[in-house]
């Protein structure tokens, strides 16, 4: 038997889609949190941020987030610093960050 073909999502009409968007858009002009990552366009940056939010909430991450990258500025830096060092500093995140699957942050940073 084929597959059922899959049904496209019914969408707004454009003027609402548009309004809901600017709506967005202002509220979080209003409410939206200045975090370090949304300034930046650095890829490895944002990486890092993002695995670290995988696992716990903002407030947690963003001490961390700072310390990580002072001391691994990009992935040059993190390439080149000792493995023994890099898993030291894993596990302190992991530990520190709560992560909810185990090993969840060690196994993604691992793979930087």
């Amino acid at each position: 038997m084929p597959p059922k073909p899959r049904r496209r999502p019914v969408l707004p009409p454009p003027p609402d889609r548009r309004r809901f968007r600017q709506r967005l858009l202002t509220w979080y002009a209003r409410n939206g949190r200045d975090l370090p990552w949304r300034k930046t366009s650095d890829p490895y940056h944002i990486l890092v941020s993002e695995i670290m939010l995988q696992q716990t909430q903002v407030d947690r991450v963003l001490p961390k987030y700072h310390e990580w990258l002072d001391k691994y500025p990009s992935l040059d830096a993190l390439a080149e610093a000792p493995e023994a060092e890099v898993s030291a500093a894993i596990r302190a995140l992991a530990e520190t960050v709560q992560a909810r699957r185990p090993g969840g942050i060690r196994k993604a940073l691992t793979v930087l």
